[in-house]
């Protein structure tokens, strides 16, 4: 295998993806001249928000459910001309300019998948195996010094299964792509989350018929409060969880309503304690009748849809807005110090049984922005120049890694879902590894 340096692949941290949280990776490891190379399967920057990637899961009218100022990266920020809440288009110009300024596409092979990274031994401070396909389906092997696993973590989908035989369509979000998919179908939503509420959107003014089957409730947040972005507004010091859960359900309230009005179920289980869903554009459209919610799917028979509450309906369509998995297909998942639903890794990031194996973006917070994402990856850089160097800081480093982990739930108790598995509280996380990156400077 042979890279863009002329430093041995054993003195170089191999970094996967060139996704936002990869580009994050590979300004924080520059920054401190740490070398390292970088693979990404597609032929350009921007992961997911680059449409023309095949792995992309993002749609035509995508945009980010965060403003953009609580989203970008703090040392590039997005040019006043950009919109509140970006679209696709404007967010892969954005990762196109933010490694064009840094010139990061050098350290990038295009065009590449990393089909497997395996340990050479079992030290903790072993080197890795990583083994490539290039475009032409050749394979390359090199020994590295370290991995860093950039990949994202929206992928994967998450199909359910349901019982019985559909005779329709039967699809993932991550195949939807426009709206004229809809023209003139009885559609049926499975799934309320931040896609399958954005989606229905799309659909109301194309289908025939627009249902969302629910099977909990949830929380809607409004783009805009009081005019301006509602991420961004909140003061300085957050409120204790019980006060910021009373306070703001309250506020939501006055936005949008009780949606147990509109058919949703009543949430079992108190805000912030599973991801809210940004869109008011749902209710109004339910509250027109432009969009029904249906209970959770009992089973499917031909076009007829069956619920839980007994009721029944006819679809052309099945769209399953169900998430996705953790996807990690060329790590076995011991390395990974895999449990139950996800990989348990010191601040969502370090395996515990190797010195430089760390995962960037496998973390979910409502507002961790892709600033969060920056931080991990500044952690990661420090972590390892410590590590070359040796001495207090890394012991004190290792020391921490292996000790009992930090909270990182900021007191909230969230739902035990899969897609929750490596949820945090943003405050909190931000604040370990914050401290974490800062004993290491």
């Amino acid at each position: 295998m042979t890279t863009a340096a002329a430093i041995p692949t054993e003195q170089q941290i191999a970094l996967i993806g060139a996704g936002p949280s990869g580009l994050a990776g590979a300004r924080s490891l520059q920054k401190l001249g740490i070398a390292f190379q970088g693979f990404e399967a597609h032929t350009d920057v921007g992961g997911l928000w680059n449409m023309g990637n095949p792995r992309s899961t993002v749609y035509e009218s995508a945009h980010l459910i965060s403003s953009k100022r609580m989203t970008e990266f703090t040392e590039f920020p997005m040019a006043d001309s950009v919109a509140d809440y970006p679209s696709h288009r404007e967010l892969l110009r954005y990762f196109r300019a933010f490694a064009d300024h840094f010139d990061l596409r050098r350290h990038f092979r295009f065009g590449v998948r990393v089909r497997s990274v395996e340990p050479v031994s079992d030290a903790p401070d072993t080197l890795w195996r990583v083994t490539i396909e290039t475009a032409d389906g050749q394979q390359e092997t090199a020994v590295f010094k370290g991995v860093v696993v950039a990949n994202g973590t929206l992928a994967e989908p998450n199909m359910p299964s349901f019982e019985g035989r559909f005779d329709g369509e039967l699809l993932h979000t991550s195949a939807y792509k426009s709206a004229d998919l809809f023209k003139g179908k009885r559609v049926l939503i499975v799934g309320a989350g931040n896609s399958g509420c954005d989606i229905a959107v799309d659909a109301v003014h194309h289908a025939q018929s627009i249902d969302i089957s629910v099977r909990r409730g949830y929380y809607f947040v409004p783009k805009y409060v009081f005019g301006k972005p509602a991420d961004s507004l909140g003061g300085k010091r957050p409120l204790p969880p019980w006060l910021k859960q009373k306070v703001d359900s309250t506020i939501l309230k006055w936005f949008t309503g009780d949606p147990v009005r509109f058919g949703f179920p009543k949430p079992a289980y108190k805000m912030y304690e599973s991801h809210p869903v940004v869109n008011s554009l749902i209710l109004y459209h339910i509250g027109h009748g432009d969009v029904h919610v249906r209970p959770d799917v009992a089973r499917l028979d031909g076009h007829t849809v069956f619920f839980k509450d007994g009721s029944a309906h006819d679809y052309d369509l099945i769209l399953a807005a169900t998430g996705y998995k953790l996807h990690y297909p060329f790590l076995d998942h011991a390395l990974l110090n895999w449990q139950g639903m996800a990989p348990r890794l010191y601040l969502n990031i370090f395996a515990p049984r190797f010195d430089r194996l760390a995962v960037l973006g496998m973390v979910e917070a409502s507002g961790l922005g892709w600033q969060g994402r920056y931080e991990q990856a500044e952690l990661v850089a420090r972590a390892f120049k410590a590590l070359d160097e040796g001495g207090a800081k890394a012991r004190t480093f290792q020391a921490d890694k292996a000790g009992p982990p930090p909270d990182l739930s900021g007191g909230y108790q969230y739902l035990q879902l899969e897609r929750m598995a490596y949820y945090v509280n943003k405050d909190a996380y931000r604040r370990a590894v914050r401290q974490a990156a800062a004993a290491l400077a």
